[in-house]
C-alpha cells in the first residue's frame, strides 16, 4: 500500500525568498518537530543530488533518514525521494511554489508515502496521521517561513 498527503499555504513572502528557504533542508526542524538533527551533504547550496540526513522521531521512536534532491527548478519546484531503507519511506515528495500577485506565495508540499516489509501494514496508520495533520504542518511552514524571512 502506498498514497500521498500534501498541504497548500499562502506565505507573505516573496517566492525567491520562500524556495530559497524551503530548499535549504536544514530549516526543516523550524516547521517539523518530528526532525531533531540534520545535515546537508555536501554543505554547498541545494542541486539536484544533494542529500539531507537527518535523526527524526515517529511515534516514540527515533529513526536516521536520507533524502536526495531528485529535482530543482528554482524558484518554483524541488523534488526529494528517500534513499534510506525504513519501514515506511518517502518514495517522492516535494514543494510546487506559486508567485501570486501581492509579492505572496502559495506553497504545495506533498509526500506519496509507501511501506515496505512490515511498513505496508504501517503505511496506513502513518499516512492517515500526515493527512490529519497536514494543514497544521502547512500553517508550521507559513509560520516558519515568514518569521526567518525578513520583509522588506
Amino acid at each position: 500500500m502506498s498514497g500521498q498527503f500534501e498541504a497548500v499555504v499562502e506565505v507573505d513572502r516573496p517566492v525567491e525568498e520562500v524556495f530559497a528557504y524551503l530548499a535549504d533542508g536544514r530549516n526543516d526542524p523550524q516547521f517539523s518537530p518530528r526532525v531533531l538533527k540534520i545535515e546537508r551533504i555536501p554543505d554547498t547550496p541545494t542541486a539536484v543530488g544533494t542529500v539531507f540526513r537527518s535523526t527524526v522521531k515517529d511515534a516514540g521512536m527515533k529513526t536516521a533518514r536520507e533524502f536526495r534532491v531528485t529535482g530543482l527548478e528554482a524558484p518554483v519546484k524541488l523534488r526529494w525521494a528517500e534513499v534510506s531503507k525504513n519501514s515506511v519511506t518517502v518514495r517522492e515528495g516535494g514543494y510546487d511554489l506559486e508567485s501570486l500577485a501581492d509579492g505572496r506565495t502559495r506553497v504545495r508540499i506533498f509526500n506519496h508515502l509507501e511501506g515496505h516489509g512490515l511498513g505496508k501494514l504501517l503505511v496506513g496508520l502513518a499516512l492517515a496521521a500526515a493527512r490529519k495533520d497536514a494543514p497544521a504542518f502547512g500553517t508550521r511552514i507559513k509560520t516558519a517561513a515568514e518569521a526567518a524571512i525578513v520583509s522588506g
